[in-house]
């Protein structure tokens, strides 16, 4: 991505915004203490209520913003339901917020196997153990799984399971947000159309 050029005070010159948001995401990886990639993930429910957790995000660029989660999870089964999403950003130590809202893709299966293969032999283990978000009779069940898949993938390769993948939000709307004296925040939203549509950009009021 590089860098902008900007500063923190002259950020709403930016003529786009990924190149922006990488700028605030380097920032961040200097000052947030723990995982300055986590976002809070808003998905919708059958009967249009809103849901909304932390993941972290995993990848980025002009195409989109990618997470993994379980497909059978609450989350998963929401996207694949709506294929809409949005996610915010919060870094507290800078003062700084994005918004980011889109349409949902999957990633191709081979992003998925590379992403899974990097991941800790323990994280592989915990995707095929974990039946995310159903219910949990005993926390010894879930230790039995971890150490029912930990013998059967003793030796070897562990293979990504059918249902553990990633998800791509292509971004129709980016909008960043600094914090201000007296409430006099900067406030500047790039939209556009669709995902593969030129941005426009709009400062707003705080």
């Amino acid at each position: 991505m590089g860098d902008t050029g900007l500063t923190n005070t002259d950020f709403t010159q930016a003529s786009e915004p990924f190149q922006l948001f990488a700028q605030w995401l380097s920032d961040a990886t200097k000052s947030e203490p723990h995982d300055p990639n986590a976002l809070a993930l808003a998905t919708v429910d059958e009967d249009g209520m809103p849901n909304v957790r932390m993941v972290l995000l995993k990848d980025f660029d002009e195409s989109g913003f990618v997470f993994y989660t379980n497909y059978e999870s609450k989350k998963g089964q929401e996207i694949l339901a709506s294929k809409k999403a949005a996610m915010c950003f919060h870094w507290k130590s800078l003062r700084r917020q994005v918004r980011v809202r889109g349409p949902v893709e999957e990633v191709s299966a081979e992003e998925a196997d590379a992403y899974y293969a990097s991941r800790p032999r323990g994280s592989r283990i915990g995707a095929w153990a974990s039946k995310q978000s159903r219910p949990l009779e005993s926390r010894f069940a879930l230790e039995k799984a971890v150490a029912e898949y930990s013998a059967r993938y003793a030796i070897g390769d562990i293979p990504r399971p059918p249902y553990w993948s990633g998800f791509r939000i292509r971004p129709v709307s980016i909008e960043f947000w600094h914090d201000r004296p007296f409430r006099l925040h900067d406030r500047v939203l790039f939209t556009r159309a669709a995902p593969e549509g030129e941005w426009e950009k709009a400062r707003l009021y705080p």
